[in-house]
């Protein structure tokens, strides 16, 4: 599935309702969040902070994804093509680092 297909996606289940996207100062809050809860689950697993017991288990990729939606809404409600933006990101990242790191 490409960026595309995941924005059409979005889009498609964002559409049915009146309210559309939220504004992007909206949208970033909520990316926010989600960020946390990925940071805390991440936390959990990796990091010293263990769950209290009423505290329910989070799968990462469901946080992951939570956070690819809520950036899809933000591309999305700016006319943002993901595609191509990813694509000039990894451009960028194999011209800047080509010699940065020690190659396998």
């Amino acid at each position: 599935m490409s960026l595309k297909d995941i924005q059409d996606d979005v889009h498609k289940w964002v559409d049915q309702y009146k309210i559309g996207y939220w504004k992007p100062h909206e949208i970033l809050a909520r990316l926010t969040e989600e960020t946390g809860e990925l940071a805390r689950e991440i936390n959990h697993i990796y990091g010293p902070k263990k769950k209290k017991s009423e505290e329910q288990t989070k799968e990462l990729s469901d946080e992951i994804a939570d956070i690819i939606f809520t950036l899809s809404c933000l591309a999305n409600s700016l006319n943002i093509n993901l595609d191509e933006s990813f694509q000039r990101v990894m451009d960028k990242a194999y011209r800047r680092d080509s010699t940065r790191f020690e190659k396998k």
